[in-house]
């Protein structure tokens, strides 16, 4: 029907579909992150150090003989002996609460060091996913210049589905695992090939810029409702059916890739691409994937980190835990959808400048954080910020392919879906040794300063150097020509 293809060709429709693939990616990313925290972690109280009184009887244990408890205090507990009623024996007080405290003070550091290599663990587990992903992206990007978005899209709804439905069924370590570093594989191909195909689709560069910022409102959509979502789910339907209701919304998404996009139709690109290890020399993208890369791995350390930090240092339930993360998801969604059109105007090199700055001060004020509402207004300004520098650099990304390069986009959103990547990687693998060598609050400042020394080197972007020729698409992907510039370096 020709009204049918119509609506099928709408840019609109596939920034839609890319907005709810971005959706439920990170929805499932934070559904597993608090998951996996309550699974693995396994201490249904907070931690205390303090002992009883006295021994609480058991079968097999003295019990004291409740006249003897009402003596004077004044009277040392030496001088006067217990005598037991079950068998008799005469101690003293003073021998209970000592052996009592040593018993009590070694539970507690058998806690504390279970805690620090939860934090491994646990590190190891959401890296997982990330490392993946990273290894993934730039043959996904080769296979998107190739045949084209739309099929490889479709292959990242199937192998995300078989993740979740791995995730459901999973009851340990070595399972949940393998199901974290499928989701990487689906991830990726979802990725590279929805924002490629949007950069495709929205050939102006100021309405890219838009529509990448309202894709990423997508994805930060998914971080926020993911935590509290799998937080109430958890607690009351279990496990396996919080997965397998992300499994249905899954197969919605996977419905409608199927009614717009088409993904049985292969689609080879028209013009010659731009290597990808030319894409990896020149400077300017480079800049730009650091960029990312720094932005992200603050918040990257603080999904496996802080949680655990909080249980040690405010005592905090699952509900805080759930929940601390909130006011990142709620500020990264303003952020992503405000700068998606302010940084047209302001400049994205400015926006993701200033967007560097206010997330390395944050960072610093999360190391001084001593309760949960110490941490909502870092917290809040870390997910605005990062939403200025992500909205700003995936336009810049697609742009400097535009004015340096063959406009095919594959390879430079793998490139920057990579450097997402390395910071999602990097952070939690080294998140938690480096909290067990240095502390948490000392790692927040080391990563806020690297952000702040960084964010200069943005300013090289605000007039980057236009090749001489370079392919560019002027209209649909079978329409190229070839243009001539002469703008100065």
């Amino acid at each position: 029907m020709p009204w049918f293809r119509q609506i099928q060709s709408s840019p609109r429709l596939v920034l839609v579909v890319v907005c709810v693939a971005l959706l439920l990616d990170n929805m499932l990313l934070n559904v597993v992150v608090y998951i996996i925290h309550t699974m693995e972690r396994r201490i249904p109280e907070p931690l205390t150090c303090q002992p009883p009184l006295l021994p609480q009887p058991s079968l097999g244990a003295p019990v004291l003989d409740t006249q003897s408890e009402q003596s004077p205090r004044s009277s040392p507990p030496t001088s006067h002996p217990l005598v037991s009623l079950f068998d008799n024996t005469t101690f003293s007080l003073q021998e209970i609460q000592t052996e009592t405290t040593d018993t009590t003070e070694a539970s507690c550091l058998q806690d504390s060091l279970f805690l620090e290599e939860e934090n491994v663990r646990i590190g190891l587990l959401f890296a997982s996913k990330a490392l993946v992903q990273l290894l993934i992206n730039p043959f996904v990007g080769l296979l998107t210049n190739r045949i084209g978005y739309h099929l490889p899209m479709f292959t990242g709804f199937i192998i995300m589905f078989v993740s979740i439905t791995m995730f459901a069924f999973s009851g340990t370590y070595a399972l949940l695992f393998f199901a974290r570093c499928l989701q990487g594989i689906g991830s990726s191909f979802s990725s590279v090939a929805g924002l490629g195909m949007l950069a495709s689709v929205y050939t102006d560069d100021e309405d890219r810029g838009i529509a990448m910022g309202i894709a990423l409102g997508g994805l930060a959509m998914g971080v926020l409702i993911g935590a509290p979502f799998g937080g109430m789910m958890y607690e009351y339907v279990g496990k396996s059916t919080t997965f397998l209701i992300l499994a249905l919304l899954t197969v919605f998404d996977g419905a409608l890739q199927l009614c717009i996009l088409q993904p049985s139709e292969i689609s080879p690109g028209s013009v010659e691409r731009s290597p990808l290890l030319m894409l990896l020399q020149d400077p300017y993208v480079l800049i730009s994937a650091g960029s990312l890369c720094l932005a992200n791995m603050g918040v990257a350390m603080l999904e496996p980190t802080l949680p655990i930090w909080m249980i040690e240092t405010m005592n905090s339930p699952n509900w805080h835990i759930s929940v601390a993360l909130l006011p990142t998801g709620i500020s990264y969604l303003i952020g992503t959808n405000l700068f998606g059109v302010l940084a047209n105007k302001m400049g994205r090199w400015l926006c993701s400048m200033l967007g560097m700055l206010i997330i390395g001060i944050s960072l610093l004020c999360v190391s001084f954080a001593t309760s949960i509402y110490d941490l909502i207004g870092p917290n809040g300004g870390l997910g605005f910020a990062i939403g200025m520098v992500d909205s700003s650099m995936m336009a810049i990304m697609g742009y400097l392919v535009d004015v340096r390069h063959a406009s095919v986009y594959g390879s430079v959103y793998a490139i920057a879906d990579v450097a997402l990547c390395m910071g999602f990687a990097i952070g939690p693998l080294t998140g938690g040794a480096l909290v067990q060598a240095v502390g948490f609050p000392r790692l927040m400042v080391f990563v806020g300063v690297i952000n702040i020394l960084y964010a200069p080197l943005c300013f090289l972007l605000r007039d980057p150097a236009v090749r001489e020729q370079r392919m560019v698409n002027v209209g649909p992907e079978s329409e190229w020509s070839t243009v001539s510039d002469s703008r100065p370096v």
